[in-house]
């Protein structure tokens, strides 16, 4: 195998971020490894993976770049969920795709596919970390993959991907056969503001509102859910929380609360569902996740609150800290305890 063609983790830690992005083989995702972000203005840009996972701590993504160069060189696996006469009057459109991560598992086949929404705050969608590195995870566990890049940077972008959502269940149905799944089994997985994108996908404003099944179970990770955690008595004098809402949601903090957007006092419409967050999440209040868990199970629906020590916000897969093998968990509890 010569080193043009060696996809394996050891050989890719040793090379610059710069030299794997700019592969031909990978073109068509690179641009959204953080959309909206221009990686290549980066200092880290011209490290190697080594020197990233120990200065910048992103320590996975060799694991997610093996897979991805893998996939791309067995030819099409990136389609776009909108045409070129949809994206005139809605740019950011442009950049919105689903990207297939097929198992090697023979078994995987009459499994449900995981339906993957990394996040990145309605303003980039983290592809590169929680993204390609867990699809991988997911496929050795022995489950196809459909990883969902959505719009952004724009007034009610949560709202937006319920729609780009229904896109590529669309676009899945009609090459099921090609893709080897049901349609209609699927497991949905994601982390911060994709969490968010997931849980409102359980209310009316996703999967019941396009005629697409409810997923067989729901894996938030570190998830927003809930604006009432915002401070919401301070909705009036606080514009930034305003803002916040208005990215998501389209609404103002007060009509966000007070509505499906509130997760938790909307979860009738929930599946199973296991959450995992750290306790030390400064960025997210662990709140989020503690209000959902209780919401779900005083509706009596199966759930499951994994809460780890330590992690912070976006600890992706979880390597090296308490937090690691939550996806084989989620798996085991998935196929244990209600499959």
């Amino acid at each position: 195998m010569t080193e043009k063609n060696d996809y394996s983790v050891k050989t890719l830690n040793g090379r610059t971020l710069k030299s794997i992005l700019e592969s031909p083989e990978i073109s068509e995702v690179a641009k959204n490894a953080i959309t909206a972000w221009d990686l290549s203005k980066e200092e880290f840009y011209d490290w190697t993976l080594d020197e990233i996972g120990e200065k910048v701590g992103w320590r996975n993504l060799s694991r997610g770049f093996s897979r991805l160069l893998e996939i791309a060189s067995r030819g099409e696996y990136c389609y776009r969920l909108y045409s070129d006469e949809e994206c005139v009057d809605a740019p950011q459109k442009k950049n919105v795709s689903l990207v297939h991560f097929p198992s090697d598992d023979a078994a995987a086949d009459g499994r449900p596919f995981i339906f993957l929404v990394p996040g990145g705050g309605f303003v980039n969608v983290w592809n590169l970390t929680e993204g390609w590195p867990i699809a991988r995870i997911f496929n050795e566990l022995g489950y196809h993959v459909f990883i969902l890049t959505y719009q952004v940077g724009i007034v009610g972008a949560a709202v937006a991907a319920m729609e780009d959502a229904a896109r590529a269940f669309e676009l899945i149905g009609k090459n099921k056969d090609r893709f080897r799944v049901d349609p209609d089994k699927y497991i949905t997985c994601g982390f911060s503001a994709g969490g968010y994108v997931i849980c409102l996908w359980n209310t009316e404003k996703g999967y019941r509102e396009f005629g697409i099944h409810k997923p067989e179970a729901c894996f938030p990770i570190y998830p927003v859910t809930s604006y009432r955690v915002f401070n919401a008595e301070e909705w009036e004098e606080d514009e930034d929380k305003d803002d916040a809402a208005r990215s998501a949601t389209g609404c103002t903090m007060e009509e966000a609360c007070n509505s499906c957007f509130e997760i938790p006092m909307h979860v009738e419409g929930f599946p199973p569902t296991a959450i995992f967050v750290a306790d030390e999440d400064e960025l997210i209040s662990p709140d989020h996740s503690k209000n959902l868990a209780a919401a779900l199970k005083n509706a009596e629906i199966p759930c499951r609150l994994e809460v780890g020590p330590t992690g912070g916000h976006g600890f992706a897969d979880g390597e090296g800290m308490c937090m690691e093998g939550w996806p084989e968990r989620a798996i085991g509890w998935y196929e244990n305890e209600i499959r």
